[in-house]
């Protein structure tokens, strides 16, 4: 098999594996086309960011992602940070336009847990004086 590069990318509860191989163009997702994976306006752009930021083409590699856990934003997210982290290991002279535009940051808000007595994480019943 070709050599690969392999990032690992996670977002609130999505955890993406990205792996990257010289070839053809082809992007795939969970073995779906990426386009009918992340059907949001936007989506498939955002993602492909890291070949802008380094000034690669993304016809020049074939792209495979398995992707699982969370909703499409956080999927989304996961797979744009493995990208770029399969980016920096194939060129490490990429990492500081990388790092510029911010795409090998973490983003670590998660939703945080409920307390007891109350509604949500923070949100308290409507106080009532009788």
């Amino acid at each position: 098999m070709a050599q690969y590069y392999e990032g690992i990318g996670r977002r609130k509860a999505s955890t993406a594996r990205v792996r990257l191989v010289a070839g053809s163009g082809k992007f795939t997702v969970n073995e779906k086309e990426a386009a009918a994976f992340f059907t949001r306006y936007g989506d498939v752009d955002d993602i492909l960011r890291p070949f802008g930021a380094t000034g690669q083409e993304a016809k020049k590699y074939d792209v495979t992602v398995m992707v699982n856990g969370g909703g499409v934003a956080g999927q989304a997210e996961a797979v744009r940070l493995g990208l770029a982290r399969a980016l920096q290991i194939l060129n490490t002279e990429w990492t500081a336009s990388l790092r510029k535009k911010g795409l090998l940051t973490r983003d670590a808000r998660v939703k945080e847990r409920k307390k007891p007595g109350l509604k949500k994480a923070r949100k308290a019943p409507t106080y009532t004086k009788r």
